[in-house]
């Protein structure tokens, strides 16, 4: 992997059509010299991790340093990665992992800003339900989840992973996840009845 590459490099998207290489033979040209072609990995990846990380974070602009963060370590982080997992759980790990850090900070964040609880919690609620449309709705409802039931339902439902992917994700194990994603569409179906 060459030493200082800068990023803009590794992410502005390639002239060369890397849509039907596998993402293993993608992660190979790059270990082998070949930056450009870590382009067809954000070009593949990016609105998905993005997607992930606004329905995780709740707000465009985290998510978007967030998903940032998470393709410069992927970037870094390719000679780690084996291929015996699948990359787009491996990439989702690491995407994951950024989103939590980022809600670390911006729970640090608003422990040290927030000053009138229930000034903020009026300025977050939602608008009454004839005002939003069901999607709308359904992202208030995720954001009242806890994160890991949050995370584990959007991994399953929204972004089509496998138990087995998201195990690798996540680092949790199968039976947990099978839990929590029970756990969010309980807690979600009764947050959506609520109205």
């Amino acid at each position: 992997m060459p030493s200082s590459v800068p990023i803009r490099s590794a992410v502005t998207p390639s002239r060369r059509d890397l849509s039907a290489v596998p993402d293993e033979e993608i992660v190979a040209r790059v270990l082998s010299g070949d930056v450009e072609a870590f382009a067809g990995i954000v070009h593949r990846y990016h609105a998905r991790c993005l997607r992930y990380a606004e329905r995780m974070l709740g707000d465009r602009p985290d998510a978007e340093d967030a998903v940032q963060d998470a393709l410069v370590l992927a970037y870094g982080g390719l000679v780690r990665y084996e291929e015996r997992a699948r990359f787009s759980a491996w990439l989702f790990a690491i995407v994951a992992n950024a989103c939590r850090a980022a809600a670390r900070a911006r729970g640090t964040r608003a422990r040290l800003t927030v000053l009138d609880e229930n000034a903020t919690h009026r300025a977050v609620a939602p608008a009454p339900s004839g005002d939003i449309d069901d999607g709308d709705r359904l992202d208030v409802a995720l954001r009242r989840l806890e994160p890991s039931l949050r995370e584990a339902f959007i991994l399953r439902h929204v972004e089509e992973l496998s138990y087995e992917e998201m195990r690798v994700a996540t680092g949790a194990g199968i039976s947990a996840l099978k839990m929590r994603v029970k756990r969010a569409c309980d807690s979600l179906r009764a947050l959506l009845e609520d109205r």
